[in-house]
Parts: C-alpha cells; sequence; structure tokens
C-alpha cells in the first residue's frame, strides 16, 4: 500500500512560543497542522482522519464554531483539503472509500462532507459522545453541522488479537488487514490511533493522545507549557490520557524500529515524510 502524508487544515493559535518553542517556527510563525494519511489500496482510497473541508474553509464561525475559529486561526486555505489534494494526486472524490476517524473533534472530521459517498469508521464510544455532549468540554469540540450530510458510518468496538500489547479492531468491513484502529480513549471518550503495516514497519497515527514529539520521550524535556495546558484543558478523562501517553512511551522506546508513531498536530513530525 502506497501512504501519503497530507496536511489538511494548516492552524496559527493564539500563544505562540507557548505552544511551539521558536527553534521549532523559525519558517514563520508558531503552527499546526492537520496530519491526515491518505492510503492506496486495492479497495480504493483510504483516509486516516479528514483535517478541516471545504465547506469549514467557505464558513468557519458557522461551521467549526466562533470560538474555536477565533482560537485556531486556520489558514482558510482550500487547496489544503483532502479533496483538493486527492484531485492533484489525479484521483477522484468517487475514489475514496473509506475515512477512519481517532475521533470527531471540529479538525479531524470536518472533511468528511467532501466524500459523501465514503464509509466512516469510529470508535462506537466515540460516536456516541456526540449527541449526549453533557459535559462542558464536549459540546464546543462536536460540530453536527458537519456530518448533516448523513454519513455511512461504521461503528467498532475493540475485537481481536492485541498489538504489540494493545487491545484493537482488527476487522474493519472493507478494509484490508493491515489497517486497524487501536483504542487511545483520554483526550475524548471514544479517541483511537490508526495502525497502518507500511511494509518495511508499522505506521501508527496517535491523533491527539499526544500532541508534541517530545512527548514520546519519557525522560525528554516534554511538552511545550501551553501544549500542556490545552491537552489537560481538553481531555474528558486526563488520567487515562495520561496513561496511554505511558504506553506510547514504552511502545517507542521497545519497538521504535518496527512502529513509527506520530500525532495529529506536530509540524516537525509531518516534516520527517516530506
Amino acid at each position: 500500500m502506497k501512504v501519503h502524508h497530507l496536511n489538511c487544515g494548516t492552524m496559527v493559535p493564539l500563544g505562540g512560543s507557548l505552544i511551539q518553542p521558536k527553534k521549532e517556527s523559525r519558517s514563520g510563525p508558531a503552527h499546526m497542522v492537520c496530519h491526515v494519511l491518505l492510503i492506496e489500496t486495492e479497495a480504493g482510497l483510504v483516509l486516516v482522519d479528514s483535517g478541516m473541508g471545504l465547506a469549514d474553509i467557505a464558513q468557519p464561525n458557522k461551521r467549526l464554531g466562533a470560538a474555536a475559529a477565533k482560537m485556531l486561526r486556520p489558514r482558510l486555505d482550500p487547496a489544503e483539503t483532502a479533496l483538493r489534494q486527492i484531485e492533484s494526486l489525479g484521483f477522484k472524490a468517487s475514489d475514496l472509500r473509506h475515512i477512519l476517524l481517532t475521533h470527531l473533534d471540529l479538525d479531524h472530521a470536518g472533511g468528511i462532507a467532501d466524500f459523501p459517498q465514503a464509509r466512516i469508521h469510529v470508535l462506537a464510544d466515540e460516536y456516541a459522545a456526540t449527541p449526549a455532549g453533557n459535559k462542558l468540554v464536549e459540546k464546543p469540540r462536536y460540530r453536527n453541522i458537519q456530518w448533516q450530510h448523513g454519513p455511512h458510518w461504521e461503528l467498532h468496538n475493540p475485537a481481536g488479537e492485541p498489538w504489540f500489547g494493545f487491545p484493537c479492531v482488527r476487522e474493519l468491513p472493507g478494509l484490508p488487514p493491515e489497517i486497524l484502529m487501536v483504542p487511545l480513549a483520554g483526550h475524548t471518550r471514544g479517541h483511537a490511533a490508526i495502525a497502518v503495516d507500511a511494509g518495511e514497519r508499522w505506521l501508527m497515527h496517535a491523533g491527539d493522545a499526544y500532541f508534541h514529539h517530545n512527548e514520546l520521550d519519557a525522560h525528554g524535556p516534554g511538552c511545550p507549557v501551553g501544549l500542556r495546558i490545552f491537552q489537560n484543558l481538553l481531555a474528558i478523562d486526563n488520567s487515562q490520557r495520561l496513561s496511554n501517553q505511558k504506553r506510547l512511551q514504552t511502545l517507542a522506546a521497545d519497538h521504535g524500529e518496527n512502529v513509527a508513531i506520530f500525532s495529529a498536530h506536530d509540524p516537525w513530525e509531518l516534516a520527517q515524510y516530506n
């Protein structure tokens, strides 16, 4: 399978060096990305996360919410959407058959509206959280307008043999067995990572299980203070989030030669693949 690493939404949030040290932002202002995978499979194209879509770019206050748009300050470039990047590679929107979402936060799920024919895979616990929103931190993050087109949902529960000690979903309908969904709750109720067997080693898209590459090193400098505060505030279960971060650190330390781990918003990590 051929894997493309895309940025489907540049954000220049408030906070500057509190979220990205100056030595990491020499090419411009501190920023974050929406790291998305496009996978070419025999069953058609597959997206891992979807970033922001064309409608989000056209109507950010309505689709993302005025508060989120003001805080995240997305670049609003249609060329960054998954649809336009897929077209630039010579494919059509209809070639995309499946989208696997790490979770349903507004900066991960907005692009699904550009592919109404695709099947949207998400953990059942995550989908169940969207209408409930019984905690203050949940209400702003889920934007039902992003899936008002009536997607073809595929809801999953962990089942099958574990993967490097993690429980996982091993049978995803219509997808090759080399693509797995790995539950990593904490950031949201049904947050997941997506693991892809890329041949030489596995790729693990960890979504928002962490935000900065330093967090994968248990003995490293750690996360910039702004991102650390941001993660703590957004976590639906912070103790579970931190527990899963420790598991990722162990995975990176023990199996780094077999598994390449990256998160959704770290521009440094994305640059390692482009």
